[in-house]
């Protein structure tokens, strides 16, 4: 899993509230298991008209926002059913930190578990971040794990929590492989115990 340390980009302003999974990548995508391809369905029924054309007026058709890294998001966002496809198309598309008051419980934890930082932050700091966003093109800011600041074009500063593990994680790159691969000596040697005590496990006969 890719690092996330910190990151300076163009916020797309989504001020919706319970923006659900089947919004953000509708099911009739969720027969792949591969996680790169699904930008392009990311937000489908709000970017494409039924004959597949772009809506000009929806946030991510903008010329500004078209890389847009950051998404900052209305109340309960993530809510409906369970899919991990939803932080894969966003991840595909290009973000990777979403802002926002609230989550889904599921939808929070898989964006840690795939790269992406949700972040929680107050209202009165939403519609402060939110307007920023609203900049177009100059919607830049910064976000940096390590201080747990999000920093916006003005020079404002907005600090936010985060788990202290979660935040070990996304920091080194450590996704749930990435951690049982940091105990590769124990699982080594609880191997070689076991296919000396055990060799029928592994085809050999017992001595």
């Amino acid at each position: 899993m890719r690092k996330f340390t910190q990151l300076t980009g163009v916020a797309a302003p989504l001020p919706m509230i319970n923006v659900d999974t089947d919004m953000i990548i509708p099911k009739q995508h969720l027969k792949t298991i591969k996680r790169t391809g699904l930008g392009k369905a990311l937000f489908e029924e709000l970017r494409y008209t039924p004959d597949g054309k772009e809506r000009p007026d929806f946030v991510l058709n903008k010329p500004a926002y078209r890389k847009a890294q950051i998404l900052v998001a209305g109340d309960n966002f993530g809510c409906g059913s369970s899919r991990e496809h939803a932080p894969w198309a966003l991840l595909d598309f290009g973000i990777t930190c979403v802002i926002s008051t609230s989550f889904a419980d599921i939808f929070f934890s898989n964006c840690f578990k795939n790269g992406i930082l949700p972040i929680k932050v107050s209202k009165a700091d939403l519609d402060k971040l939110m307007d920023d966003a609203q900049r177009g093109a100059n919607a830049v800011i910064t976000v940096d794990l390590e201080k747990q600041e999000i920093r916006g074009p003005d020079g404002g500063c907005v600090k936010f929590d985060v788990d202290p593990f979660r935040k070990h994680c996304l920091l080194n790159g450590l996704d749930d492989v990435g951690l049982t691969m940091q105990k590769q000596d124990a699982i080594d040697g609880y191997e070689a115990k076991q296919k000396a005590g055990q060799p029928w496990l592994y085809g050999k006969p017992a001595a």
